[in-house]
């Protein structure tokens, strides 16, 4: 992976170090701690156990929470355009599509429907965000799925834009079973790894929590003021 250059880094680490009244140091250990809490949380729970605490934060996160198999994934993303009212589809170019069985209904079965489908294409650059804009719904899937917070992560690439999952107005991220961690400190465990291992790390790693919302000085929460007014989270048993 190619290394950016840092300027004027040891002027500036020893001016540091001299106005803080000290020696300089080169080598800094990492504290072993005795208690390690942000691993503890549900590290002994089961992939299943981990669904239902998923499940039970959708209800927090004003998320619909949908579990399936491959073979029904089809249909309930059918049942789920009805009930949003889809006639625009924005998605990424994702080799998964195959994997989960949406490619047919992408090249043909939807737009035999009327519905008009957008794939992610580097090439058309400014369009694909205005694919992003006029659609009714966004359909991701989840790289790194965490069930104590009801979060996805998306990995972003040439291939997968970030506005998929941002300017539709509803959006549907499929989650493969396999995916689902407790928290985030097995996530950033897993970007830190790769990153460690000189892969190449997406430019932009988004965490989604269910629709957009936010909160005025009194709290008072109001869902989809910067993005999707509804989300729907699928869970798929890949395993």
């Amino acid at each position: 992976m190619e290394q950016g250059q840092i300027y004027h880094r040891e002027p500036f680490l020893n001016n540091l170090a001299a106005k803080l009244g000290r020696k300089r140091k080169q080598d800094v250990q990492k504290p072993e701690w005795n208690t390690n809490p942000q691993r503890d949380v549900l590290c002994d729970a089961s992939k299943d156990e981990l669904v239902d605490v998923l499940k039970k934060h959708c209800e927090v996160i004003h998320t619909q929470f949908i579990e399936t198999t491959l073979s029904e994934l089809i249909n309930v993303i059918n049942n789920v355009f009805t009930q949003y009212e889809v006639n625009r589809i924005v998605t990424w170019n994702d080799e998964r599509h195959e994997q989960f069985g949406l490619q047919e209904s992408l090249n043909k079965k939807w737009p035999s429907e009327g519905k008009a489908v957008h794939v992610w294409d580097p090439v058309l650059t400014e369009k694909n965000i205005e694919a992003a804009e006029q659609a009714d719904v966004g359909i991701t899937y989840s790289d790194i799925t965490l069930a104590e917070s009801g979060t996805v992560v998306l990995f972003s690439s040439k291939n997968k834009g970030r506005t998929v999952s941002l300017l539709p107005k509803t959006y549907i991220a499929i989650i493969p079973k396999s995916t689902l961690v407790p928290r985030l400190t097995q996530a950033t465990t897993e970007i830190s790894k790769q990153v460690k291992e000189g892969k190449q790390i997406s430019s932009c790693i988004d965490f989604i929590t269910g629709p957009s919302n936010s909160a005025d000085i009194e709290l008072n929460l109001i869902v989809g003021v910067h993005g999707p007014i509804k989300a729907t989270y699928i869970l798929v048993e890949d395993q």
